[in-house]
């Protein structure tokens, strides 16, 4: 959400960041709804105003004993009660009509975001290692390949239990996902100084607007009776924490992780993904959600990452990172990096998290700001969010990357603890 005020002040600069996300130019029809607005609020001060006027004058006729005038001040009043009404509904109308304007523009990039169409125009931001290799192998086989062979993946159960999209897990792959999952949580919040939440899985389309997720990306959601939804990402719930707060200073930076399941539609992307858990309906992620001053947040953004990226250095994974193009980026995102991680089986890299800078574009919608400790009045404050990082995924890269000639797998150092001590999954 944008400050209509600062579009005013600054249309150009405003449609030229559009441009750069291939959105249309929007300034001169925001200012036209916005001058509809402020000019109907004139006029209903105007309208208040003599309103006002006039019941004092009702007072001093009554006094002068001069009932006509007294009736037509009292019949006038009436008529401006009436009219003010029905201003009111009218300025709820053009108040709407401006909202719903604002909130469907996605945020503008930062000056540094590379300009881009699509994923084409992403750039590589650093590489972490190198590709493994597995000389043992004739050909690695893709993770759901392992997984079917093993017995322990099935697609064909959980297709009958609730359609396409859907995995069931048995066995030492349900532990290792389990186990990734219990990795990242405690990683982040042992070492990372993140607090952890178990939040509802169920949120409200209040709180889907505040986060950028509704109105645009409805198809994108599963619905569950009539005033939830489920999450999209934990991002939701953790991000709303903050909706309606004035935080003191003192509280910020504020990080939260939560290891969730997720719920998508997956409404874009039919054809895509259709074998294997790449592109699921319900998956889990372990999402990060930082909430700072609005000098912290770009700081805040590489800290981010970095906590994302130790998850894949300590799992022992090969990597890159991209900073994604104008064209690329997300609805809310100011700047984004997506870690990329090798996949053997597929012989290619594929996103397994992304970290995002939103500048105030969610805090505006949310209301959530900070009272500055050496300053008068309120700011809103900044708000990140970051997969840290997508379990599913990361089980497909351990199983790809870890994979032996006999179609076992190896568990990584890090998870045994989490495995009972198992070394090979067989």
């Amino acid at each position: 959400m944008f400050d209509i005020k600062w579009i005013r002040e600054n249309p150009q600069a405003f449609d030229a960041a559009l441009a750069r996300r291939g959105a249309e130019a929007a300034s001169a029809r925001l200012i036209a709804l916005d001058d509809a607005r402020r000019a109907h609020i004139a006029r209903l001060q105007e309208a208040q105003e003599r309103r006002n006027a006039a019941s004092k004058e009702i007072g001093k006729a009554k006094a002068m004993k001069d009932e006509a005038a007294a009736q037509a001040l009292i019949d006038e009043v009436a008529k401006i009660k009436s009219m003010i009404q029905e201003g009111e509904e009218e300025e709820r109308r053009l108040n709407e009509a401006l909202d719903q304007a604002l909130c469907v523009i996605p945020n503008l990039p930062l000056a540094d975001v590379p300009d881009g169409s699509d994923e084409t125009g992403n750039v590589v931001h650093h590489v972490h290692g190198d590709k493994p290799q597995l000389p043992f192998i004739n050909k690695p086989k893709e993770h759901f390949e392992l997984g079917e062979a093993l017995g322990t993946m099935d697609f064909a159960t959980a297709a009958k239990l609730s359609g396409s999209r859907f995995v069931l897990l048995k066995g030492q792959l349900a532990r290792l996902e389990r186990a990734l999952g219990q990795f990242m949580i405690d990683l982040h919040t042992t070492e990372h100084g993140y607090m952890e939440v178990s939040p509802p899985l169920l949120v409200s389309g209040t709180a889907l607007y505040g986060t950028g997720q509704l109105p645009k990306f409805e198809e994108d959601l599963f619905r569950a009776g009539d005033s939830h939804y489920l999450i999209p990402t934990a991002e939701v719930p953790l991000t709303n924490m903050v909706a309606d707060e004035i935080l003191g200073e003192e509280a910020l930076p504020l990080r939260v992780t939560a290891l969730t399941h997720c719920f998508r539609s997956e409404a874009g992307s039919a054809g895509r993904d259709t074998r294997g858990m790449l592109r699921q309906h319900q998956f889990q992620k372990c999402e990060l959600v930082s909430v700072t001053r609005p000098e912290d947040s770009a700081a805040e953004l590489e800290r981010m990452l970095g906590c994302a990226e130790a998850v894949l250095q300590k799992l022992g994974l090969h990597y890159r990172v991209m900073t994604l193009c104008t064209g690329d980026m997300g609805f809310g995102s100011q700047k984004t990096y997506d870690i990329e991680v090798w996949l053997p089986g597929q012989d290619t890299y594929r996103e397994i998290s992304s970290c995002s800078v939103c500048g105030d574009f969610q805090a505006r919608r949310m209301n959530a700001r900070f009272r500055p400790a050496d300053a008068k009045g309120l700011r809103h404050v900044h708000t990140l969010n970051g997969s840290g990082v997508a379990v599913g995924r990361a089980m497909i890269a351990v199983m790809e990357n870890y994979q032996n000639n006999d179609g076992t797998i190896t568990v990584p150092e890090v998870l045994r603890p989490y495995m009972g001590g198992l070394e090979r999954i067989g």
